[in-house]
C-alpha cells in the first residue's frame, strides 16, 4: 500500500523492543504496539535506539526525555546536565504540547508489521 513503512516481523517486536522503520520508531510497550516520529525534540536523537520503560514511555537514549507513546507528548524532559538549565525541561515539555510527536498507526497483515 502507497504512504506505509514495512516494519518486519511480528515475532521480532516483542515486548520492551523498539526498532526504527523508516521516519519512525516503532515499539512494543507490554503488548501495545506504537508508532512515533524518531526525533527526539531535545537535540534530535534517534528514539528508534530508546527504551521503554515500566510505565510505557519512550526514553530517549541520550538524555532521558520521555515521551507518552498513545499522544506524542513530552511527559518528562531532558534528564542529568540538561536537566540543570533553567526552563529547558519545560520549554521542550511545553513544545511537545503544542508540537507533539507525529504517530503513526500500527497494522499487521500475513505476520507482518506496517506503519501506516
Amino acid at each position: 500500500m502507497p504512504n506505509e513503512v514495512e516494519v518486519g516481523p511480528v515475532a521480532d517486536l516483542t515486548p520492551g523492543t523498539v526498532q526504527g522503520a523508516g521516519r519512525y520508531a516503532v515499539g512494543n510497550a507490554d503488548g501495545e504496539l506504537f508508532a512515533v516520529t524518531r526525533r527526539c525534540r531535545h537535540l534530535y536523537a534517534d528514539l528508534a535506539d530508546g527504551s521503554i520503560d515500566e510505565a510505557g514511555c519512550l526514553t530517549c537514549p541520550w538524555h532521558g526525555s520521555k515521551y507518552d507513546v498513545h499522544t506524542g507528548r513530552m511527559v518528562l524532559g531532558p534528564q542529568g546536565i540538561f536537566a540543570k538549565i533553567p526552563g529547558l525541561g519545560l520549554a521542550f515539555k511545553a513544545l511537545t504540547l503544542v508540537v507533539p510527536l507525529g504517530r503513526g498507526r500500527v497494522v499487521e497483515r500475513d505476520g507482518t508489521l506496517y506503519v501506516e
